[in-house]
């Protein structure tokens, strides 16, 4: 059965993000991700996990200027010690709320730079971040985006993702899964994560259209949580989906896996 943890960037969005920890405990949930962070006090999150019975699951590593559009930095040749301060930022989070994955989303492909030196840059920069979390018992992820909504993104399908794995030849960098993403991308959920799943590290979810819930859109979930289970997963599903309506009407969809 799988196990199902609150994205608090996405989901409970009708408070403030300090007041979602405590809504996603009211709404049954166990664990949360969010994206980042950095703007919080480390110990306010820590004291918000522990009052509410929280476990982190996840959070990224600093994606460079994210209201100007910028998606992660490691792809782009110039900004390695940005990246690599970003890595230390993420380590010293990661150790103090207890959380043992952390999501490098790459970036945007930059213009008039070569393949090779994106490429270059590409693996060198999660190299660095792979031995760094290794020194502290913690796994890298690295994720696909789809093109439509993030154009210019450098990883878009699993291929991309799994390639990305097999040159950096780390074992704690794993596929963060991306179900809304790779549907629109490439389809083939099933057997794709059937086919891979020994280097899956984490699972999101979303239905397409509309990034909603569970029984919103095309995605048969039953299915694809039942070819999950047979592959042996353990690991945590987020719901990083944008709620239809509200976030504690949306959540209907849960009792059938509780």
């Amino acid at each position: 059965m799988p196990k199902f943890n609150a994205n608090l960037t996405m989901l409970f969005t009708e408070v403030d993000f300090l007041e979602r920890f405590g809504k996603a405990a009211q709404a049954g949930f166990d664990a949360v991700e969010f994206l980042f962070p950095y703007q919080w006090p480390v110990r306010q999150l820590a004291e918000l996990l522990q009052s509410n019975n929280l476990k982190l699951v996840l959070h990224n590593l600093p994606a460079g200027d994210w209201s100007a559009g910028e998606r992660g930095i490691a792809c782009i040749p110039g900004r390695e010690s940005e990246f690599q301060d970003g890595v230390g930022s993420a380590i010293e989070y990661a150790k103090q709320l207890d959380c043992s994955l952390i999501n490098c989303l790459v970036g945007l492909t930059p213009e008039d730079v070569s393949a090779e030196i994106v490429n270059e840059t590409l693996v060198n920069n999660v190299v660095f971040a792979a031995d760094a979390l290794a020194k502290e018992g913690k796994t890298l992820l690295i994720e696909a985006l789809n093109s439509k909504d993030v154009p210019g993104f450098r990883l878009v399908s699993s291929k991309d993702s799994l390639d990305l794995l097999a040159e950096v030849n780390r074992n704690n960098v794993l596929f963060q899964y991306d179900i809304y993403h790779m549907q629109r991308m490439e389809g083939d959920l099933v057997a794709t994560i059937s086919a891979h799943s020994d280097k899956i590290g984490h699972i999101q979810l979303a239905d397409n259209p509309g990034r909603h819930e569970p029984g919103t859109g095309e995605i048969n979930f039953a299915n694809l949580f039942r070819a999950i289970d047979k592959t042996g997963y353990t690991g945590w599903i987020g719901c990083e989906y944008i709620p239809a309506a509200s976030t504690e009407a949306g959540l209907s969809w849960l009792k059938a896996y509780t």
